[in-house]
Parts: structure tokens; sequence; C-alpha cells
């Protein structure tokens, strides 16, 4: 029996989720996970060494390695030949709400957009990506958001 995927750490989501080249109208898609993202985040935009990068995800350097590999050979296919980059999905957990009975997995609730509303007096508030909105009260009568 194989051993279960351990959720890797992400701190947060890309500003945008989709990169499609200038002047093509239908490309095909690749899909970069979040966990690849946040790989080339770490190594590449924050250089940090892969001991470093590994240790902030929560995996082994070796699973680093595999999954920065991955990372950039999707990113080099989409540039070279055209594709888009779709960024979604992945075995993850968000490193900013990995408590005891609050941790959530697979980025349920921290999506992109949307908004938070308060359940008592019906007040919203854009939704912050990477914010679950129960940590925002609501400004006008101070009850804990919920997610539109």
């Amino acid at each position: 029996m194989p051993r279960p995927m351990k959720f890797r750490k992400v701190r947060g989501f890309p500003i945008v989720d989709r990169f499609i080249p200038h002047g093509v109208r239908k490309s095909e898609e690749l899909i970069l996970t979040i966990v690849e993202f946040e790989a080339l985040k770490l190594k590449d935009f924050e250089n940090l060494n892969q001991i470093e990068a590994a240790r902030k995800m929560n995996i082994s350097q070796p699973t680093f390695n595999r999954i920065l590999s991955s990372a950039r050979k999707k990113v080099a296919d989409a540039i070279v030949n055209g594709k888009t980059i779709k960024i979604k999905g992945g075995s993850y957990i968000m490193a900013e709400v990995n408590r005891p009975g609050r941790g959530r997995m697979g980025g349920f609730g921290f999506g992109p957009g949307g908004e938070c509303v308060c359940p008592k007096c019906g007040t919203k508030v854009p939704h912050q990506r990477g914010v679950p909105c129960y940590q925002h009260k609501c400004p006008k009568c101070g009850t804990m958001m919920i997610r539109a």
C-alpha cells in the first residue's frame, strides 16, 4: 500500500491564475498546480536554496526538486509552444491557517475574487486571496464574516 500523500504548505495564491500568449486566439492549456507555483516562487523569485524552500513547504528536498523540475518543464513548454498556463489545484494547505481545528485543505474557501458577507446585517466586502472570510469582522456590526 503506498504511503499517503502529505499536504504541501503554500503561503498564498498567485495574483493571476492564467497566462495566455499574446496574439493567440485559442491555445492548448497547461495546468500548473498551486504547489508547483509555490516551488517556482520560492526558488526562482525569492532565491531560496532548495533545502530552505523545501522546509517552508514542509516537504523533503528531493520532493521539492521533483516539483520544481515539473513546474519549470511546464513553463518552458508553454513559452516555447505558445500554450496557456492555468494555475490551479494540487494537494496543499495554506501555511497561514495551518492550526488545529481551523486548517483547510485544497484551498477551499480561499479562492480568487468573490465577497465576504455578514450573516447578521448583510454587509459585503471584497474577499482577500489567502485570507478566509471568517478571519474578518463586519465593519458595521462586528459579526464574523462568511464567504458569499
